[in-house]
């Protein structure tokens, strides 16, 4: 166990058990949650919105929790605490009034809350406000009716509040319904999948907002609006046959993108499709990603000694936010809880726990240009991935858009400075140089081409250097190979997947064009595929707080070789375990021609045409 978090006693089988840890984390919030206060202090840190905003956010993202545990008929001691807040922060004559609001205002986001509250628990919430507080809060929430917010899933949390007032009794507007999913509708790339707006990553907002959100709103709306309920629910049963992929045996899922620090949300599209009852995969199904992914996390030093969630992923990490992550942000985590809203008696929870079907090694998400892979019975997720870059330039996003693979295990490493090559974020990725110690990387792809068997991107680091990189699943391999054409003598560093460094417990095996690392958390191996000459094999050891998955220093395989000016084809195989070490002699083969590549293994081939 990482850090020495004691093991999470809460074996997290039943609803009592879910909600049980729940009112923990309630509590937790509790103690730091002053009395009349309209707003929670979490800690010290700051987003770009300000610490009153973030207060405000703090107590608004705690309710996607909150709501839910009410809706299911349980008793919550704290809830009247909760719905003091509410009553004075709606109310422009008091002290804590949380605001009027601007344009891309982060108060937008948190108004979801309010909208989802009123939507699970329609009379059961609004009977608690007086005429007069009703009429602040239905005020203050309609702003975000005629708001100018990004185009993005922000669209939803209009959508939210408007059906918070219908399922509460509360007036209404249908044509703000419909302009806001007119906008998304322009986000749809087919096959269940979104962009989280014209041009932008598909991340895990797909899941714990889009689909999130769209089920939620086909549950609801199912009367009212059944062709779009309709509609919703089909793409969300598409792109579950497809997000299954993300989850591993042991509950892990594969971090990759932005918001990391949001955790445990990453499952909360399948606590929508419990709720939602979602047709495609059985209850006890849905059930065991749900349940084993929140035990992953309960065994993670994810909170302080408080009893707060922290920032970071796995292990508390500044360096990996964002700058719109404030102490309280991480809470959006909460709306996996959503399942509580569910009762006991509900199929969900009736339901055996199932473990994760059995898949097809490889997945192609051609919506999303990624190959998804799972390889030792599924106790390893990772996937390949090429033109994705989150167009507002947030806090290392080459990291966690633009690298090679990224692994359920392994993670992937953060940037901590921008010179040399132990501070530059080598794993799974390709850094080219100009001898000066400055490191650059793909980016941005100039075109990306992505079929049942391999992804090739184009990419230019730089206006006269030009990289084609073809990415291969192969096994529990894959194969790189780049053509780079330079008019730059350069300095390249290629490296595989991130392990946890541990003296003592960590081993390096450099040998003639291949590396091997044993870890305590698996092995990862890269081996160069030239023939005669490979490139030089060694490792590099990053500062502490690298990784996103662990504290301790990480360590990486690599390949090195100078580039002159001109035409250079780069070829390795990479690979990672979590069971028996992966050998270098295993490495899959490699044969290049004029027209064509072929990789083989285990003999099976594959051939792609240049």
């Amino acid at each position: 166990m990482a850090n020495g978090q004691a093991k999470n006693a809460n074996p997290l089988t039943t609803r009592q058990q879910v909600a049980d840890q729940l009112t923990l984390l309630l509590r937790a919030l509790d103690a730091q949650f002053d009395a009349g206060a309209t707003g929670i202090t979490l800690g010290d840190t700051c987003a770009h919105y300000g610490p009153e905003i973030a207060r405000m956010e703090g107590l608004s993202r705690a309710l996607w929790g909150v709501f839910p545990l009410l809706a299911g008929g349980d008793t919550l001691p704290e809830a009247e605490k909760y719905l003091s807040a509410i009553r004075a922060g709606t109310d422009p004559q008091h002290p804590g009034y949380w605001g009027n609001t601007g344009p891309y205002d982060q108060r937008l986001v948190e108004m979801a809350a309010y909208g989802y509250g009123l939507a699970l628990l329609d009379g059961r919430l609004t009977r608690h406000f007086s005429a007069r507080e009703l009429d602040n809060l239905f005020t203050w929430l309609s702003q975000i009716d005629d708001a100018q917010m990004p185009d993005s899933n922000w669209n939803y949390f209009a959508i939210l509040v408007q059906l918070g007032f219908k399922r509460a009794g509360l007036p209404w507007k249908r044509e703000a319904i419909e302009r806001r999913f007119a906008m998304m509708e322009a986000y749809y790339l087919g096959d269940g999948w979104y962009s989280d707006g014209p041009g932008r990553p598909k991340d895990y907002y797909i899941s714990m907002a889009f689909h999130f959100y769209g089920l939620l709103y086909a549950t609801l709306m199912a009367d009212d609006d059944p062709e779009r309920a309709a509609t919703l629910r089909s793409r969300a049963s598409l792109f579950a046959a497809d997000f299954i992929y993300f989850s591993a045996t042991d509950g892990a899922s594969i971090p990759f993108g932005r918001s990391l620090t949001y955790r445990f949300a990453m499952v909360a599209f399948w606590s929508a499709a419990a709720f939602a009852g979602l047709e495609g995969f059985s209850p006890g199904v849905v059930k065991g990603i749900v349940l084993r992914h929140l035990r992953w996390w309960f065994d993670k030093p994810i909170l302080d000694r408080d009893g707060i969630l922290t920032l970071g992923y796995a292990c508390p990490n500044l360096v990996m936010c964002e700058d719109y992550n404030s102490p309280g942000s991480p809470y959006w985590a909460l709306k996996t809880f959503l399942i509580l809203a569910l009762p006991e008696s509900h199929s969900f929870w009736q339901a055996e726990e199932q473990p994760l079907p059995a898949l097809p090694r490889t997945r192609a998400i051609k919506a999303a240009d990624q190959l998804l892979v799972h390889s030792e019975a599924s106790r390893h997720a990772w996937l390949l991935t090429s033109g994705q870059l989150e167009l507002n330039n947030y806090v290392n996003t080459e990291a966690k858009y633009t690298k090679f693979a990224y692994s359920s295990v392994f993670g992937f490493t953060l940037e901590r400075g921008r010179y040399g090559i132990k501070h530059a974020a080598c794993d799974s990725m390709l850094l080219l140089s100009e001898h000066d110690g400055y490191y650059r990387g793909r980016r941005g792809c100039d075109s990306v081409q992505t079929t049942d068997t391999h992804i090739l991107s184009h990419w230019s680091p730089w206006h006269d250097v030009h990289v084609s990189t073809w990415l291969i699943p192969c096994g529990d391999w894959h194969v790189r190979v780049h053509r780079i054409d330079s008019a730059r003598a350069l300095d390249s560093v290629e490296g595989g997947f991130a392990a946890i460094h541990q003296p003592g417990v960590t081993e390096v095996d450099e040998r003639p064009g291949a590396t091997l690392i044993t870890s305590a958390i698996g092995s990862s191996c890269i081996v160069d595929l030239a023939d005669p000459t490979p490139r030089a094999a060694g490792h590099v050891v990053t500062p502490p707080n690298s990784s996103i998955m662990f504290a301790e220093c990480a360590v990486i395989p690599h390949l090195r070789v100078d580039l002159k000016p001109g035409v250079h084809w780069l070829c390795c195989a990479v690979a990672a375990g979590v069971t028996a070490p992966i050998l270098p002699s295993a490495a899959p083969r490699l044969t290049r021609s004029a027209d064509a590549l072929c990789v083989s293994l285990d003999g099976r081939e594959t051939t792609i045409s240049l």
